[in-house]
């Protein structure tokens, strides 16, 4: 059992524990109520997927953890609320968040894009070497325009900027959404490589088929609630998850 200080941070034993720690988690747009008691574990190292259909929460999931809305509950990162802390000092700590819209500089060249990854994280030739190792297509349009770029080149750039920021704990919001089978594949390479790699994953994905062959633990979010957590194994012969997910 976790015990806290108090100023409201958890003790070491806590900190020691889960990356992330959600309990009770509730996010409102008015009247609207978009996250209704979400509880939910990211251990480090895990990849663990967040899938659902469009309009589940999950967008409004990854925002909240990097510091984006207010929220009633509990969200902890590192032991210690995420609602204490800026987004910029949550990104200096390691939480690194790529989002759905991708947010890249269309007028700026690859490199320049990347190189805004090491704003508040400091820069290392080594990382961009092992972005450029994950995604090549980025190393040979270095000088290209982001804009120029295909939306699945788009997409490793977005991502290879967020590997920039040295991430402790990536969320990866939609990355697969509109690419084609061919950039799935460099993709999901690319995922594994960052596994390998340690770093913690929390994936907000739609492609059920995609976080299945990925993740650690899957957790589906319908209408703002978590309403199934589990393996991959075992989500894979649940009626509910094949019949509506997977296509029987």
């Amino acid at each position: 059992m976790s015990t806290e200080t108090s100023d409201g941070t958890a003790t070491a034993s806590d900190q020691e524990g889960a990356a992330l720690a959600i309990d009770d988690l509730r996010v409102s747009y008015g009247k609207v109520a978009a996250l209704r008691g979400i509880d939910l574990r990211v251990e480090r190292g895990e990849i663990v997927s967040v899938i659902g259909p469009n309009g589940a929460g999950k967008t409004t999931l990854a925002e909240t953890i990097t510091g984006f809305h207010d929220y009633r509950g509990s969200v902890r990162h590192r032991g210690a609320e995420v609602s204490g802390r800026s987004t910029s000092d949550l990104v200096s700590e390691g939480l690194i968040h790529c989002t759905e819209e991708r947010d890249l500089f269309g007028h700026m060249s690859v490199a320049d894009n990347l190189s805004l990854g090491t704003f508040r994280r400091g820069d290392a030739d080594e990382r961009r070497s092992f972005v450029y190792e994950l995604f090549p297509a980025l190393e040979e349009r270095t000088d290209q325009h982001a804009r120029t770029m295909s939306g699945g080149e788009q997409q490793m750039l977005a991502i290879g900027r967020a590997l920039m920021s040295a991430p402790e704990f990536l969320i990866l919001d939609e990355p697969t959404l509109g690419l084609a089978p061919v950039v799935l594949d460099d993709i999901s390479d690319g995922l594994e490589r960052i596994r390998e790699a340690g770093v913690t994953v929390l994936l907000c994905e739609q492609n059920v088929t995609f976080a299945m062959d990925h993740a650690d633990r899957i957790a589906l979010l319908e209408n703002g609630e978590l309403v199934r957590e589990d393996t991959p194994e075992s989500l894979r012969d649940d009626d509910y998850i094949r019949d509506v997910y997977l296509g029987g």
